[in-house]
């Protein structure tokens, strides 16, 4: 069996985008991904918006916790995704790295929340499927 790839997800805050991209990457990913999110100035929590949105589609975020990026300095991982906030982690060892230019969902109403919260599914199914072949 081949080992997991492991893809770590990253925004500034780890409270929004990169918590939802775990979240899509564990669902999605099942055995074949292991998913990590991270925040180069990490809020100390998952935005209630995000636990929400996730909610809507049976994921828990409550589980989720906002952690910085030095936890993973020096972990290899296959890929690591910034979000599009101008983030970058020189001292994760990646294969890849991708940035996805997502806007912060923070202060959006629901209805544009839920929109970038799709579009972070789409994005990540594509990264498995591209991973996985």
């Amino acid at each position: 069996m081949t080992p997991p790839k492991r893809i770590l997800f990253v925004c500034v805050e780890n409270s929004n985008r990169s918590q939802m991209a775990q979240a899509f990457a564990k669902m999605h990913g099942k055995d074949q991904i292991e998913a990590f999110s991270a925040g180069s100035k990490p809020s100390g929590r998952v935005n209630p918006k995000a636990i929400e949105a996730m909610r809507e589609l049976g994921y828990d975020l409550t589980q989720h916790t906002s952690k910085g990026l030095d936890e993973f300095n020096g972990t290899q991982v296959e890929v690591a995704v910034t979000m599009g906030c101008g983030d970058e982690c020189p001292m994760v060892l990646a294969k890849q790295r991708v940035d996805w230019q997502i806007p912060d969902p923070r202060d959006m109403t629901p209805e544009e929340f839920r929109k970038v919260r799709d579009l972070i599914e789409s994005k990540v199914k594509d990264l498995i499927d591209r991973c996985t072949a």
